[in-house]
């Protein structure tokens, strides 16, 4: 669980990062998201959704497994 966790914030920092980026890129005017930014959202929610389904059947398997 602690390595999820350690995943998620680095996954945060980079997606703080591209963010940053992205705004400085397109200045101070533009308040919207843009494209690229939702894309890297959406990206960063699958990352995150596949990393729960990766920890969740890791746990569930260990417990099956002292189970049998």
């Amino acid at each position: 669980m602690l390595q999820t966790i350690a995943a998620l914030t680095v996954l945060q920092g980079y997606v703080t990062t591209a963010r940053r980026a992205v705004r400085r890129r397109l200045g101070e005017n533009d308040v919207g998201a843009s494209t690229l930014e939702l894309v890297i959202i959406v990206l960063g929610l699958i990352a995150v959704a596949t990393l729960l389904v990766v920890a969740i059947t890791a746990a569930v398997q260990r417990r099956v497994d002292q189970i049998t």
